[in-house]
């Protein structure tokens, strides 16, 4: 049983990385369809194919049902494979995930707008609009209850690496990215994304493809959590 996922840009798709992570972090079978966002038709035109699918992350099934959105990917992988840990067995701690996930899935504007996702470089001097300040608040509660009620030790939110963590990998880029002012602990978690092997192997693949550099004017240092030496990335 081998699923087809179709990706935007790895350095720039945040939803793209939700999803490939809902396969690859899982252990699951995959292959891997990258869509060209420079590209002189849309998305949904390059995705004619797939219909009614126009966004991704897309997911096929072997069975050919087309699965559209990371949310629904996430429910029915677990579905279909109970043992992998997409969501916490413990029933206070599944339902904290999915309450987590399902409040990223459909919220945080400002953040997504103001700071989109590049995992590319980073930047200093940002400051962040009273709008994103807010978001960070918000999502700075849910981590903060999550941690509390699920998993008081960590690393991740409701013990073992779930979706919930998965739906807030682009958030802990987009933290450590934009340098943004959260707590210790809440920059604690984003360290764990930024030191996981799943992420960083993401990362390297969005560094060696081609596509054209969106930059901001900022002052670009190297993205945290990285060491530079001979001219090479290492962990």
């Amino acid at each position: 049983m081998t699923y087809d996922l179709i990706l935007g840009d790895y350095a720039y798709s945040s939803w793209s990385l939700r999803g490939w992570l809902l396969l690859h972090r899982f252990g699951l079978p995959y292959r891997v369809r990258i869509l060209d966002f420079s590209a002189d038709y849309s998305v949904a035109e390059q995705m004619a194919d797939l219909a009614p699918a126009r966004t991704v992350p897309t997911l096929i099934t072997p069975e050919a049902a087309v699965v559209s959105d990371s949310l629904a990917m996430a429910e029915e992988l677990a579905t279909r494979h109970p043992e992998a840990g997409i969501w916490p067995n413990e029933p206070r701690a599944r339902a904290t995930a999915r309450t987590l996930a399902a409040e990223m899935h459909s919220g945080f504007g400002a953040l997504r707008g103001d700071c989109p996702m590049n995992l590319r470089t980073a930047y200093t001097g940002v400051v962040p609009s009273e709008a994103v300040l807010s978001d960070l608040a918000r999502i700075e509660t849910l981590w903060l209850h999550a941690r509390a009620t699920c998993a008081p030790d960590g690393p991740w939110l409701c013990g073992a690496y779930s979706a919930a963590d998965a739906f807030f990998a682009p958030v802990a880029a987009r933290i450590a990215g934009y340098d943004l002012p959260v707590s210790e602990v809440a920059r604690a978690y984003v360290a764990a994304h930024l030191n996981d092997l799943a992420f960083r192997r993401w990362r390297a693949m969005g560094l060696c493809a081609v596509r054209p550099f969106r930059a901001m004017p900022n002052p670009m240092p190297l993205f945290p959590g990285l060491v530079r030496s001979r001219g090479r990335l290492r962990r």
